[in-house]
């Protein structure tokens, strides 16, 4: 039923994506540190060759400036991309610029796309999504502080923000506020844009974080923060129906990506599992290693199969949030396992910074939180499950009637 061989067209694409990360993009990891990143200008030399590859933006359509072959090209692109921290950036589809981009795209004004859209999709400006919020449930969506009113031609803001990732280097936000406050829960916010430097945004901190210091998770107050009211994104208390829009393709991009870090930490066990000897034999021939070889690959593997799945059930015009919630949960989860395993048959230097393997360690943990957690994606599934097993039985008991 479902066959998600490459293509001739993707297989052209994935063997020059391949290509510019073994001739480009590997390199260039030495220079990359936790904490600062790539040197800006490798980074903008890398995005060129990416550029002049016709790669750039695979999540985007070619209208909008990219790539423009379907999410399950994204996914096979990611598979790849995602085996190196700095490929995403490379190939212009880094999160969270990604996300706001296809908000942008799908609900932003001709004037917003010019100023907003245009130079993010260049790769030249970074963008940030604030929403979580520390006085509220992350998983709750519905539930903020942050509040927007309108004064004249003007939005006033005020709230506090954490977590917005790339919030200290993003030359502009997109902001969730409670704009509505009478409507139902999902109808009361809405997004606005506010630009670096707006009086009234206040940067408090970058909150540090177990594993990526470079994404810069920041801590942001907004105090009477007035930015013009052409700055609403979308209609009035569109907010929530928007985020939804925007996390379903991002927490698949994110599981696309997490295949690629799951390969690589399973071709460095493959390859340690080969040439580590001890007590006579090598780690490849004890039984307890083969084991993690093959429980790995399985991971890998489902892992794989359910993110297509997904992806394609998405390119046929379906949300596919069952899918999109499942893969996020069980992904997060092989991920974790998949880099336990490879640091366990590395022993001590699995243990060190001379492998990704402990960077890639920290990092996976947060996977089982962001964009939600993994009980929230649990949840999801079960009553979408016992809602579809409801309603066949429903259709079955009318027919025989």
């Amino acid at each position: 039923m479902y066959d998600f061989s490459p293509s001739p067209e993707q297989q052209a694409v994935l063997d020059r994506t391949n290509a510019i990360m073994r001739a480009h993009i590997y390199p260039a990891e030495a220079e990359y540190s936790e904490d600062h990143g790539l040197p800006e200008a490798r980074m903008r030399a890398l995005q060129a060759i990416v550029k002049g590859a016709g790669l750039w933006a695979p999540h985007l359509p070619k209208e909008a400036g990219g790539l423009g072959m379907g999410t399950v090209t994204l996914g096979l692109m990611n598979e790849i991309l995602g085996r190196s921290p700095i490929a995403p950036r490379a190939f212009g589809t880094n999160a969270p610029d990604t996300g706001n981009q296809e908000i942008l795209w799908l609900a932003g004004t001709p004037e917003q796309k010019e100023k907003y859209l245009t130079p993010s999709v260049a790769g030249e400006i970074y963008s940030a999504f604030a929403m979580t919020e520390p006085e509220y449930s992350g998983s709750d969506p519905v539930e903020m502080g942050t509040t927007a009113v309108l004064d004249g031609d003007e939005w006033v803001i005020n709230g506090h923000k954490w977590f917005t990732s790339s919030g200290s280097r993003a030359s502009f936000l997109i902001v969730m506020a409670v704009t509505e406050p009478e409507r139902a829960p999902h109808e009361r916010a809405s997004m606005i844009i506010v630009e670096k430097g707006t009086p009234g945004f206040n940067l408090i901190r970058d909150v540090p974080v177990m594993g990526d210091d470079f994404g810069a998770h920041s801590e942001i107050r907004f105090e009477n923060c007035r930015v013009p009211a052409a700055n609403l994104l979308g209609r009035r208390g569109a907010g929530f129906l928007l985020a939804q829009a925007r996390l379903g393709p991002g927490r698949i991009t994110h599981c696309m990506r997490w295949i690629g870090v799951m390969t690589r930490s399973f071709e460095l066990m493959l390859a340690r599992a080969q040439t580590r000897e001890t007590r006579g034999k090598k780690l490849a021939e004890f039984e307890t290693v083969q084991s993690y070889i093959a429980d790995s690959y399985a991971d890998i593997q489902t892992s794989r199969l359910l993110t297509l799945h997904a992806a394609w059930r998405m390119d046929q015009g379906d949300q596919a949030r069952t899918e999109i919630s499942l893969i996020k949960f069980h992904g997060a989860n092989a991920l974790q396992r998949v880099i336990d395993r490879a640091i366990q048959v590395h022993g001590a230097l699995g243990f060190s910074k001379d492998t990704p393997l402990e960077a890639y360690y920290r990092e996976a943990r947060a996977a089982r939180i962001y964009d939600g957690v993994d009980e929230v994606h649990r949840q999801v599934v079960a009553k979408r499950l016992l809602k579809e097993f409801a309603r066949e039985r429903e259709r079955e008991v009318a027919h025989a009637g």
